[in-house]
């Protein structure tokens, strides 16, 4: 009759202890995807395709205006490797608002971007906008984008 009054006694202190793990405070979080935020606008900014890849899910969609969706991590990366022969960008974002429940974030706020054209003539053009991202956790505790869905405020000038 002991052996099972044991092993209530261990699973409750395992439950209590939080089996090993306890889930990040939405603070902890909240800077993770900062710091994941800063790190993939350098990576835009310095035209680091592998650091970008890297931290999207292999399931990336992205949902650009005036297009068809992007959809997996082969496409956005050819998209990007693809703008980034042709241009230089300088890109921000601030962040209005973000969400965190488990394993999934989002995030909505504004960026603006400068692409400058690579050996052409043409002037640079300005493009502002709004975001929404969502994020999610990966098994090793780091998050990823795994959405990303972005408009202009006006429409942006062809080059």
């Amino acid at each position: 009759m002991k052996a099972p009054l044991l092993y209530v006694a261990l699973g409750a202190a395992l439950i209590s202890a939080g089996c090993g793990g306890t889930q990040p405070s939405f603070e902890e979080d909240l800077r993770a995807i900062t710091a994941f935020n800063e790190q993939y606008l350098k990576s835009i900014n310095e035209e680091d395709i592998a650091t970008l890849s890297r931290l999207t899910t292999d399931g990336h969609v992205m949902l650009p205006p005036n297009s068809e969706p992007i959809i997996g991590k082969t496409a956005n990366d050819e998209l990007n490797r693809s703008a980034f022969e042709r241009y230089d960008f300088s890109e921000t974002w601030t962040p209005v608002e973000t969400v965190i429940d488990g394993n999934l974030a989002f995030q909505r706020g504004t960026f603006t971007m400068i692409a400058r054209p690579k050996g052409a003539a043409q002037r640079p053009f300005e493009v502002s906008g709004s975001f929404l991202r969502i994020y999610q956790r990966q098994p090793d505790g780091e998050w990823r984008m795994t959405r990303d869905m972005f408009n202009s405020s006006e429409p942006a000038a062809n080059p």
